[in-house]
């Protein structure tokens, strides 16, 4: 178990190690030569608050979702788990979260420009795309439950749940923060706060489209079939 935790969470942990690192959390600005005014890219307050916030916010979700991969590689060892089929509207979802990504990005590059139009739609496009996801996700829990696989039938089928809702319930609360910032947008605030507030949902969209690539992996049928394999070799 151990060892699948340290496999997960190294990635993940070095990803916001290195874009913590971009916000010059190390800087030491006691130790320039000249007027603190003249270094604006040093000193505490160059990452504003919220930034670290939510670098540690992405911490303590990876550590969740990692604790629960490693439950599911372990649960996944028992002799009655029944790998459940995926459903083919996964595919469409995962799309359609790849695009919503895309225009987050769109949105903050158009930030960064201060063409607040583009910086709009961007938000706007970005918005819809994952509440297709999310529509898209109940759908295929739908179809999973007309089949048959219901929740309580198999601890496959509860892991599936498991694992889609949590990433659905992070992605909703990504859209109410979205949503403030397009209220932002249109009420005509100051570039900067614009600026930030798009660059922290762009960054959050980002780790949850990583995050979702991740556990389609894992809830598609061949990881089971090469969890049989593995477990063939070593016995």
């Amino acid at each position: 178990m151990s060892i699948t935790i340290l496999l997960v969470l190294a990635p993940i942990a070095a990803i916001i190690a290195w874009w913590l690192s971009q916000q010059r959390l190390t800087a030491k600005p006691w130790l320039e030569v000249g007027a603190i005014d003249d270094f604006p890219g040093t000193g505490a307050l160059s990452s504003p608050a919220a930034t670290i916030g939510l670098g540690v916010f992405l911490a303590v979700v990876s550590s969740l979702f990692a604790l629960c991969i490693s439950a599911y590689f372990m649960r996944m060892q028992v002799t009655d788990w029944v790998q459940m089929p995926a459903p083919k509207v996964l595919w469409f979802n995962t799309g359609v979260l790849i695009l919503s990504s895309v225009a987050l990005q769109y949105a903050q590059v158009a930030a960064r420009r201060g063409r607040m139009e583009e910086v709009g739609n961007g938000l706007i496009a970005g918005g819809l795309f994952a509440a297709t996801f999310l529509v898209g996700q109940l759908f295929a829990w739908q179809q999973l439950n007309a089949a048959g696989y219901f929740l309580a039938a198999n601890a496959a089928n509860a892991f599936f749940y498991l694992l889609t809702g949590l990433h659905g319930l992070h992605l909703l609360g990504g859209l109410v923060a979205l949503a403030l910032t397009i209220d932002k947008v249109w009420r005509g605030c100051e570039l900067a706060q614009v600026r930030l507030s798009v660059k922290l949902c762009a960054v959050y969209w980002h780790f949850l489209l990583a995050l979702w690539l991740v556990l389609f992996a894992l809830l598609t049928p061949w990881v089971g079939d090469f969890v049989v394999i593995c477990r063939q070799l070593l016995t």
